[in-house]
């Protein structure tokens, strides 16, 4: 059987090509640029600079080692992205731990890399962070649990990952930012996919979407 299907393969590789591997075509996730996540599909690469112009934007936090990480921190590699605070009863643990399982998926690759918000900035200092990175076991360099200025954070979370379900840039700071969401970011800071980060079915979806994004060319 196996000779014949082998044959069988190659004869339809000279026309159709024959792939008997599990890579995924050029752009396979859709791309979003407007904050009501209206899916925009691609066939070329050639189209996105025209079609899709958005792009998460230049930015500079501290992270629980109290270093400094901006947007150069994610040039070129796959991130994840999500909104939390340490103090948290509700969802938060539960977004935490879906992240950690996120983390163990891919702490091996070097082109993954997750980055967590927090939404009060201003009780979640560096060593705060650092205190619940030890207890949730947060792997130094491939997840940064970042703080900084409360307006900074919240404008790069509505205008820049469209954090909330509603169309969160016509917020304000002063309102509270809090959601479920993940963000799934590509190497040139596209937004490929959006998740709720307490369901663990889409935690699975999630990571392999991290795959198909890794077979991108």
């Amino acid at each position: 059987m196996w000779p014949t299907a082998f044959l069988i393969c190659a004869l339809s590789g000279l026309l159709a090509g024959c792939n008997t591997s599990t890579e995924t075509s050029t752009l396979a996730l859709p791309f979003y640029n407007t904050p009501d996540f209206t899916p925009v599909f691609l066939e070329n690469s050639s189209e996105i600079e025209v079609k899709v112009p958005h792009r998460i934007r230049k930015f500079s936090f501290v992270n629980q080692n109290n270093e400094t990480i901006s947007e150069k921190a994610i040039e070129g590699k796959i991130h994840i992205a999500n909104f939390f605070f340490t103090s948290c009863p509700s969802i938060c643990p539960k977004m935490t731990n879906q992240m950690k399982k996120i983390q163990d998926s891919y702490r091996n690759n070097k082109d993954v890399v997750l980055l967590s918000y927090s939404v009060t900035p201003w009780i979640d200092t560096p060593e705060r962070l650092k205190e619940y990175a030890q207890h949730k076991g947060v792997i130094s360099g491939k997840w940064h649990l970042l703080t900084g200025a409360k307006g900074e954070i919240y404008d790069l979370a509505r205008k820049s990952y469209f954090a909330e379900e509603n169309i969160g840039y016509t917020k304000d700071s002063t309102q509270f930012l809090h959601t479920e969401h993940f963000l799934l970011v590509d190497k040139s800071k596209h937004i490929r996919g959006i998740y709720n980060g307490t369901l663990e079915l889409e935690i699975q979806q999630l990571i392999k979407d991290i795959e198909i994004l890794s077979t991108e060319k």
